[in-house]
Order: C-alpha cells, then structure tokens, then sequence
C-alpha cells in the first residue's frame, strides 16, 4: 500500500468531515480498477459498519462493495450480511445510500452476483413494512439496472421484472417499470 492509499485511510478515521470526506473521495477513485492493498484495509474499513456515526457507517458500505471486485478471497460472501444490515439502518439517508451502492459487489464474480440478487430480492420483498418502502423498491429496481447495464446476465433482469409484479401499487409498478425502459436487452 502506498502512502497516499494509507492517507486516504489516516482521513477517514477524522472527526472533520471535510478531512474524511477527502479521505473517502480518494479511496473511491482510487478503488475504481481492481487494487492490490484490499485485505490492508478490509478489516479496517469493516469495523466502521458498526460505527456510532453514520457517515462511517455509509461510507464503510459503499468502500467494501467498491472493494468487491480487488476480494480474490470473497471474504464479500461472508461480509454481506454486514454490508446489508445498513440498509435498514435507523438514518434512513445512511441505509439509501448503502443500498445504492451495493451493486458493485455483483461485479467482483458470479456467485458474488448471484448473492446480491438473492439478498436484494429478499430485502424488496421484507421492506413492505417499513415507512419509505416506495423509495427502497426503487433502489432495488435502480442497482439490479445498474448491474445489468454492466453484466448483461438475463436472470438480473428477469429477477428485477419479477419483483416489480409484485408491487400492488400501479403508480409505482409503472415508476420501477421505467428504469428498465431504457436497458437493452441483453441475450436470452
């Protein structure tokens, strides 16, 4: 690990958001291809999940999924329960954005794929009770597009217009429906 790498880390541990958010802005560019100092920061980063401040918490999430693709171990696999506990958190702003972020775990590898779609179907189907479930769905409906856009497996997609049948509500079946309009359909 280099020492910029390692400043980005220093940066995320600081009380200043604005020193942290550096820190985290730098990590994320810095884990766009796939990195050789993951397991330097794994467990580091991994402890934040639990942090009493819900940006760490937020940040943590969206870092590890970026991370996924750098995990040759998949220690991913194990991780994800963690990563998904977020996205119930009590900051509804912190579980929106962890759950936004989740999709790039499915790029690291088939069966890490098959884990989010599985775990991201589960949650469509249990947020029903929970206050702002609307938003959750789309979330839901919004990284499976994403993933797909990028790994065009037609489970993805026939997973994604499954759970969108479900939705009692038209006004909002229609709303998910539009952001698989614009997705080209990959093979069958």
């Amino acid at each position: 690990m280099d020492a910029l790498i390692r400043l980005y880390l220093e940066q995320l541990q600081s009380s200043d958001k604005y020193i942290r958010n550096e820190g985290y802005i730098g990590l994320l560019e810095a884990a766009e291809e796939t990195v050789d100092w993951a397991y330097e920061c794994w467990d580091l980063i991994k402890s934040d999940l639990t942090h009493s401040d819900n940006h760490r918490r937020t940040i943590a999430v969206q870092l590890l999924s970026k991370l996924a693709k750098s995990d040759p171990e998949m220690r991913i696999m194990d991780d994800f329960p963690r990563l998904m506990a977020v996205t119930r958190d009590e900051k509804f702003v912190t579980a929106r954005h962890s759950l936004q972020s989740l999709w790039q775990i499915g790029l690291a590898g088939p069966q890490q794929r098959e884990m989010l779609i599985e775990g991201l179907a589960v949650r469509y189907e249990e947020c029903i009770e929970e206050k702002n479930y609307t938003l959750i769905r789309f979330d839901i409906i919004h990284s499976m597009r994403r993933l797909y856009d990028r790994v065009k497996e037609p489970y993805i997609r026939q997973t994604a217009l499954d759970l969108m049948e479900k939705e009692a509500d038209m006004k909002y079946r229609r709303k998910y429906a539009g952001e698989w309009k614009k997705a080209v359909k990959g093979p069958s």
